[in-house]
């Protein structure tokens, strides 16, 4: 568990080490449109959720059945590496989605959507 100054201070490097995954996947993961983390601090790093997302479900089914979900496994080990956060199971804290199904199911509501995926 981290105080709130610490927190405060992984937030901003995690949120610099994955945005930098992000720039780095975009030219190598067809239909990779951004990503996005979820995190309950109290609990770190064992809540800490890395959300991938595609333009439409297309891109998403062939990033998840090609080399590109390994690619997306390496970048965010490396991104987590980066800011010292060990994580054994990295498939474990990964997630994919798409802004077609987004749209469809929470009406691009973003928030919303996330945080379904936050409870579980």
């Amino acid at each position: 568990m981290l105080d709130k100054k610490a927190s405060r201070q992984m937030e901003r490097r995690l949120t610099q080490a994955l945005t930098d995954a992000c720039e780095t996947a975009k030219p190598l993961l067809p239909g990779f449109a951004w990503l996005t983390h979820l995190v309950d601090y109290r609990r770190f790093p064992d809540s800490l959720r890395v959300v991938w997302v595609f333009e439409t479900q297309d891109d998403l089914a062939r990033a998840l059945k090609g080399d590109d979900r390994r690619r997306m496994r390496e970048l965010t080990e490396a991104a987590l590496f980066e800011v010292d956060v060990d994580i054994r199971d990295i498939d474990a804290h990964l997630d994919a989605d798409s802004e077609e199904e987004c749209r469809r199911v929470h009406g691009g509501d973003w928030e919303r959507r996330l945080a379904v995926l936050e409870r579980h």
